[in-house]
């Protein structure tokens, strides 16, 4: 049996016969699936979407997130784009904060056992999760849900009564539980919890579709196997890619730092945006812009005919400024893009007062916060990113005298610093 689909060889073989969708539906269901990995079960998805449209009942839609850290960036948001779009289709859409299964820490992807956080680690990250979220989400149209709310209830009967809908043999099909089983390594009963767990909260919400990163494809088909074993009609799944980060490469992260933060300030989140490739920049488009797949593909034509890219992913950053901050926030971020490209200084560079006069620059930078270690400035310097005034530094021995001046590390890198 495939470890990613352990409903399939179940539930899913039964054929139903074809329904003829009205062109609503047939809307619906494109706007779903745009940018999407997998919808499965999609005949399934398009009953429900067509029942939905005939009785004017909304479809119950659920995103659940475990508060592990207290930001969100632009990775995260991926899924949560697909939620407002459908959220904007008259659905109802629940926002899930796992208080509850943080505390066992989702294994997905991992080769060894997540630390647990603390009940304080959660409430602390959970104040800040929905505040985000709403920045993509129509918070007063969004219901908001603690997964203890009926996991805490559960008990050590309840528990042991849901652990009884699943065998030992079909978590361990899923490929992070396979490998560390082979390779010997420590696997702990509650990872083994954490895909029931998730899937009971789909019994308990009573979802029509749940959304998640390609990584939780097991996790979500466990909810429908659940909600089989509890009578329910099961809910459909939606993946969405995991979003490269910067790098073009890895997975966007904080931990790897390529990441654009959905806090950051406007300035910052537009030069990130205008430092990926022009060949990701379309990922970026179709997983993160509101722009119509019409208006995306009209970009790219005029890419083709002629057109400089730099002008489009200008648009692409000014719209996503804009959604996390300001139209006005977009306008100064490009002005600033503009001048820093020209070799200006922005306005709103941080001011630091030091002493130790005259101060070798390699400490300067570091005690600047303009890199994180002196090795770090060094290397700066030899690819000729360090700038006094403007003026390029070379020499790694130099010796700043005491003044005000304007240090630059790189194009974004900013400090006016104060020298006693």
């Amino acid at each position: 049996m495939n470890q990613e689909n352990p409903s399939t060889s179940q539930t899913d073989v039964a054929e139903k016969p074809a329904i003829i969708l009205s062109d609503r539906v047939q809307e619906a269901l494109a706007i779903a699936k745009r940018g999407a990995d997998e919808l499965l079960i999609e005949a399934d998805f398009a009953r429900k979407l067509q029942r939905s449209e005939q009785t004017g009942k909304p479809l119950r839609i659920k995103l659940g997130l475990d508060p592990t850290a207290p930001d969100l960036h632009l990775g995260h948001t991926v899924v949560l784009n697909k939620m407002r779009q459908l959220q904007d289709l008259g659905h109802t859409v629940i926002f899930l904060i796992g208080d509850f299964t943080s505390m066992i820490g989702d294994p997905s992807g991992r080769n060894v056992t997540r630390p647990p956080l603390t009940r304080e680690q959660i409430e602390e990250n959970a104040k800040t999760y929905f505040a985000q979220a709403s920045l993509v989400l129509d918070a007063a149209r969004t219901e908001i849900r603690y997964n203890s709310e009926w996991s805490d209830k559960l008990g050590a009967r309840g528990m042991i009564q849901l652990s009884a809908k699943y065998t030992v043999a079909r978590i361990l099909e899923r490929e992070d539980f396979t490998k560390r089983f082979k390779a010997n390594t420590p696997i702990s009963v509650h990872e083994l919890l954490y895909p029931l767990m998730q899937g009971y909260d789909s019994v308990a919400l009573e979802a029509d579709l749940e959304l998640g990163g390609t990584d939780q494809k097991f996790n979500l088909l466990v909810g429908r196997e659940l909600q089989k074993d509890y009578g329910q009609e099961q809910q459909c799944i939606l993946t969405m890619p995991l979003l490269e980060g910067l790098d073009g490469v890895e997975k966007m992260s904080k931990s790897k730092g390529n990441y654009i933060g959905i806090t950051e300030p406007g300035n910052t989140m537009f030069a990130k945006v205008m430092s990926i490739s022009d060949v990701m920049m379309w990922r970026y488009y179709e997983l993160l812009s509101f722009k119509s797949l019409a208006e995306i593909n009209g970009y790219k034509k005029q890419v083709a005919e002629g057109q400089n890219p730099r002008d489009i992913k200008v648009a692409l950053a000014q719209e996503i400024v804009a959604r996390f901050h300001t139209q006005q926030a977009a306008e100064e971020a490009l002005a600033d893009f503009n001048n820093r490209a020209k070799g200006g200084i922005p306005d709103d560079i941080p001011e630091v007062t030091l002493s130790g006069a005259p101060l070798g620059i390699g400490q300067l930078l570091k005690q600047a916060n303009l890199v994180p270690s002196s090795s770090e400035a060094q290397r700066k310097i030899e690819q000729g990113g360090v700038r006094i005034d403007g003026t390029v530094i070379s020499d790694k021995g130099l010796k700043v005298e005491a003044g005000t001046f304007v240090l630059q590390v790189g194009k974004r890198q900013f400090a006016r610093v104060t020298l006693n």
